[in-house]
């Protein structure tokens, strides 16, 4: 969307005149309003992108991942990131009968993949995936008794079989 001023004529102080301002106020409404709606279609597009990639993990996870391609593999597991632990933490949340906090999915990786590499930050590269999952609508946010937080995977919490109790929970993240 293009915005013009309507005018540019300038008075002898060298603003624009007072007859520019309600011209100025409806641009203003129109970005606003063009804003709003493109954050809102950003929301859409992430949860769909969301749920395509569960789908294709979920798929993974029953056959294998062996025929995907390189491309479609770095879609879903992304470009930049480790490979591996975006899957060994989908996994682990699905696994999980009971909401986890990051140091929770921490103790599964590391217990149940050993060979899986941990960054020094082990906790913090956990915390910022399961965020991720929960922005893209694999995972939500659960609050502990503690204040901190947890993450359910999203079939847990639509089907209600995860515990809302926490017994596990670490309260320092």
């Amino acid at each position: 969307m293009e915005f013009e001023v309507a005018s540019s004529n300038k008075d002898n102080y060298g603003s624009l005149a007072n007859r520019d301002a309600p011209a100025f106020q409806v641009i203003v409404e129109a970005a606003h309003d063009e804003l709003r709606r493109l954050i809102q279609q950003r929301i859409e597009i992430t949860q769909r992108i969301g749920t395509i990639k569960q789908t294709i993990a979920g798929l993974c996870n029953l056959f294998g991942d062996d025929k995907l391609s390189d491309d479609l593999r770095e879609l879903v597991n992304g470009k930049l990131r480790r490979p591996g632990i975006t899957k060994a933490c989908r996994k682990v949340l699905m696994d999980a009968r009971c909401p986890l906090t990051a140091r929770n999915v921490c103790e599964q990786i590391q217990r149940t993949m050993p060979d899986l590499p941990c960054a020094r930050n082990f906790v913090a590269e956990v915390t910022t995936v399961l965020s991720r999952l929960a922005q893209y609508g694999e995972a939500r946010t659960v609050p502990c008794d503690t204040g901190s937080r947890a993450w359910v995977w999203v079939s847990r919490v639509e089907d209600g079989s995860f515990h809302p109790v926490v017994p596990a929970v670490d309260s320092q993240v």
